[in-house]
């Protein structure tokens, strides 16, 4: 089996096939890409798909992490979709520099976007 081609037709996908995935909002605009997944490592759940959005051929572009239950796969747009606009992606919570491990900060990260946390 050829791994360096993405595969598609199935309902389990590689990490790598999401990285650089679009993300649309309900209306179909485009509002970013998937930079790349969190994954608890005790629990093995996706907590976060961490998006990048804004800036210039990569430059000045800002990287917010999104609950992954916030992401839908849309086979016709070819990318994730969500519910969540610019504003809230721009007016999310600040991380610091310990977010992995910060647990208020996750949680109140889960609230702000209106969904349980992933580990409860």
């Amino acid at each position: 089996m050829d791994t360096a081609t993405p595969n598609t037709n199935g309902s389990m996908v590689s990490s790598a096939d999401v990285n650089g995935t679009a993300v649309y909002n309900l209306a179909g605009e485009h509002l970013g890409h998937i930079d790349h997944l969190m994954i608890d490592k005790q629990s093995g759940n996706i907590a976060y798909a961490v998006m990048g959005f804004g800036g210039f051929l990569g430059l000045g572009e800002d990287h917010h992490p999104v609950p992954w239950k916030k992401l839908s796969y849309d086979v016709s747009l070819g990318g994730f979709v969500t519910d969540i606009d610019r504003e809230q992606l721009q007016g999310a919570p600040v991380r610091p520099a310990n977010w992995r491990d910060d647990r208020d900060w996750n949680a109140a990260t889960y609230s702000y976007y209106g969904i349980a946390p992933y580990w409860i």
